[in-house]
């Protein structure tokens, strides 16, 4: 993913310019803090509107919730990585030698502040342009976790409710070489195996299978 086109190219200069780097840099200018702070109240605007705009069905809550984990240290620094941004980034040699472009908490300070100058060189109309697909490629991550997490949950609700009984996620096997493993589970309420599933993680193996067992009573 390529950074944003810059008519200013000191402003996107001084968004990549941690305090570290000017702390040993006298001529070196302003840091990105300021740029941080902007582009912090940016995205969360346009998080909040785009979830407001592409959710209607969705409530207060569900959309405070959904807005919380798109703009996560953990979700900016993602797409900061996607940007290539820790490769250019200005830091000081000590934040280098620790490992500062490859840190979460880095690496989403600084994409907040790239957002934060593009605002300034293009203004809203552009920045949510460029922003817009990003929050809504994460969406739909986001959204299906939770769904694969959720069908865990209904089955076991559908089994309790109906029989009585809580599901028991059995595995197996396991296939393929160290790198590339495959796991299958089944899913039993008692002695009845209602789904089975496969994955490259035994979590994902027994989410696989509670989407099948879902399909097998009608339910997805």
């Amino acid at each position: 993913m390529a950074l944003p086109g810059f008519s200013n190219r000191s402003l996107l200069l001084r968004a990549l310019t941690h305090r570290s780097y000017v702390n040993e840099h006298g001529d070196a200018g302003e840091d990105n803090e300021r740029l941080e702070f902007l582009g912090d109240a940016v995205i969360d605007f346009l998080a909040g509107a785009f979830l407001f705009q592409r959710y209607p069905e969705m409530d207060e809550g569900r959309l405070t919730r959904m807005r919380a984990a798109l703009v996560n240290t953990r979700q900016l620094a993602a797409l900061a990585q996607m940007m290539a941004l820790g490769d250019q980034l200005r830091l000081g040699k000590g934040e280098e030698d620790s490992g500062g472009r490859k840190r979460a908490s880095l690496l989403c300070d600084a994409f907040e502040a790239v957002i934060g100058a593009y605002y300034l060189d293009a203004g809203m109309a552009a920045v949510r342009a460029y922003v817009e697909p990003l929050l809504a490629a994460a969406a739909e991550r986001i959204l299906l976790g939770e769904k694969e997490i959720d069908a865990k949950s209904q089955f076991q609700e559908w089994a309790q409710a109906e029989l009585g009984l809580t599901p028991r996620y059995a595995q197996l096997g396991v296939s393929g070489p160290d790198h590339s493993r495959q796991y299958t589970v089944e899913v039993l309420v008692g002695d009845e195996v209602y789904g089975a599933g496969s994955g490259p993680s035994k979590q994902a193996a027994t989410r696989a299978a509670a989407r099948a067992a879902l399909r097998s009573i009608g339910l997805a």
